[in-house]
């Protein structure tokens, strides 16, 4: 009845039979998340501290075996932080903001992803997917104890779906057998298989690029490697054509070998052919244990839309890129943040259904971004054409001694958030202030005393006030905005001027829930306020 796709790590849901299952008539839930990946459970975890029920459907009955994702940046672990999970996955993982890139044996140059001071969280953790589940999955447990309206069903396979104009009808199977159920709203977070996406007859758009790669996990003590993200281009070691090598905790290594397209993947999944490469790489007499692998291969694809009628899609199942850059569960994390105070304004009736369009307007968007910057990390990596390997090569010749060069190297650019320029939730730019905060873009942080910024903007709507007057409530459409009052007299680090005023005295920012900026000005203008939080819930 059941044919597990992968072996569990942690048993967390085990199978226990509901009261849905016996019920006379389908039980209707506001939300039923369909997958209980990273993207699932934080969708849960986000609409749950609303006070929104939300259910999670999963056809298996805890975390899955194999570190899969292990790079995690500092958005995505700011959205976790504000989840009540960010710190404990900072303390199991392996911080790192130092890259280093390397053309065969020589050392081409490095980068800091957090070149400046003053942010709560770093630039990047590694750490394996299991254990970011788990903490997810603690954080889930909490806040049930605490009274949130939130549940996960393990072995509640979803089989079919019915779209209705205002609901969606579940078919489910369990061990115990066929039972059915109804939502107000679906969001599949189903991973890049997406059953549901199947149901639907829907599909991606985009590519599968003609390479392949070996992913091996190996735990070994060693001092030669600093904690850093090391990628060597052509390696004298011909292992691969390329090689990356990640630290994780527990003394595991993620070492990546390009291998080509054009292999016999079941050989080079063989232990002793893995280790051949791993030993030409290492050195002779280095002691290892293999964990975990598997081949992948590079594929940019996306759906046309993420959003259809009551069914969203999110993280994998809405979109995928190649793993160069860490994209994936962090562009994920990204989705969920951008839908969840959405669909809970509408379910408390707080703004209109067509609030949940600019879901897909503004994930579209950072889809592509993501897209766009994979698909160049993918054809400077791998290039197609003997011309393009003439001038990858070029670049990283000229990159060594030439600082002009070294921009064009690209080895994965890293995941950053994605700034939503010309969202419709965004009111026109009134401040000549810095570009990073620009509407649109999330929020930096910045230090405050013993506290940070985003610990203050919290999760709702915010009128950010530096050095400017403004009342401390506004209500408006039917939702109240709450000040933050700051002042430059308290910026002892300068963080908060130069992120945030430029040359500017004063500013005024509408933050949304998400923390990013709706709209700005150099002062309080009550009117022009009024209108941004009209526009940013879709009243506009």
């Amino acid at each position: 009845m059941f044919d597990d796709r992968y072996t569990l790590a942690y048993k967390r849901y085990p199978y226990k039979k509901s009261a849905d299952q016996d019920a006379a008539t389908p039980v209707r839930h506001p939300v039923v998340v369909m997958g209980g990946g990273p993207v699932g459970v934080a969708t849960a975890l986000d609409l749950g501290r609303q006070g929104i029920p939300t259910l999670v459907l999963d056809d298996h009955e805890g975390v899955g075996m194999g570190s899969r994702a292990i790079c995690f940046a500092k958005r995505c672990l700011e959205v976790a932080g504000r989840y009540g999970c960010g710190k404990p996955m900072v303390d199991k993982g392996v911080v790192w903001n130092i890259g280093k890139v390397f053309n065969k044996d020589d050392q081409v140059f490095e980068f800091n992803l957090l070149p400046e001071e003053g942010h709560e969280y770093p630039a990047f953790i590694n750490m394996q997917q299991p254990y970011y589940e788990s903490f997810q999955l603690d954080r889930f447990e909490e806040l049930q104890k605490d009274g949130a309206p939130i549940e996960i069903r393990g072995k509640n396979r979803v089989d079919s779906v019915e779209v209705h104009d205002d609901y969606v009808t579940l078919h489910i199977m369990t061990p115990d057998g066929p039972y059915t159920l109804e939502a107000e709203w679906l969001v599949g977070c189903d991973g890049a298989a997406s059953p549901l996406r199947t149901m639907l007859d829907l599909d991606f758009t985009g590519k599968v690029f003609q390479d392949s790669f070996l992913i091996a996990d190996i735990k070994m003590k060693n001092d030669n490697f600093p904690t850093e993200r090391w990628f060597w281009f052509e390696p004298s070691h011909g292992g691969g054509a390329s090689t990356l090598l990640h630290k994780q905790p527990d003394d595991v290594w993620r070492v990546d070998f390009q291998i080509g397209w054009d292999v016999d993947r079941k050989e080079e999944m063989k232990e002793e052919n893995i280790r051949r490469r791993l030993d030409a790489f290492l050195g002779e007499g280095v002691q290892y244990d293999m964990v975990w692998s598997s081949i992948y291969t590079f594929q940019c694809k996306r759906m046309d839309s993420f959003r259809h009628g009551r069914v969203f899609f999110a993280g994998d199942a809405a979109h995928q890129v190649s793993p160069f850059g860490a994209r994936g569960a962090n562009s994920g994390m990204q989705d969920v943040d951008n839908l969840g105070w959405k669909l809970g304004m509408v379910i408390r009736g707080e703004a209109p259904e067509s609030l949940l369009d600019s879901y897909n307007d503004e994930r579209i968007h950072g889809a592509d971004e993501n897209i766009l910057n994979s698909t160049r990390s993918t054809d400077f990596i791998t290039p197609k054409s003997e011309m393009s390997r003439l001038l990858r090569d070029a670049v990283l010749d000229l990159s060594e001694k030439h600082e002009f060069a070294r921009p064009m190297v690209n080895s994965g650019r890293l995941s950053v958030p994605c700034t939503y320029d010309g969202s419709p939730l965004n009111s026109s730019d009134a401040l000549d202030g810095p570009a990073r905060s620009r509407p649109g873009s999330v929020c930096p942080d910045a230090p405050l005393g013993d506290d940070f910024l985003l610990n203050k903007l919290g999760d709702k709507f915010i009128l950010l006030t530096i050095d400017a007057d403004a009342p401390d409530v506004i209500e408006e459409a039917g939702i109240q905005v709450t000040r933050l009052a700051l002042s430059t007299t308290d910026d002892k680090s300068g963080a908060l001027r130069e992120r945030y005023l430029g040359d500017n005295d004063k500013a005024v920012y509408l933050i949304r829930p998400d923390q990013h900026v709706a709209a700005r000005r150099p002062s309080f203008d009550e009117n022009q306020i009024r209108a941004a939080i009209r526009r940013a819930i879709g009243k506009e």
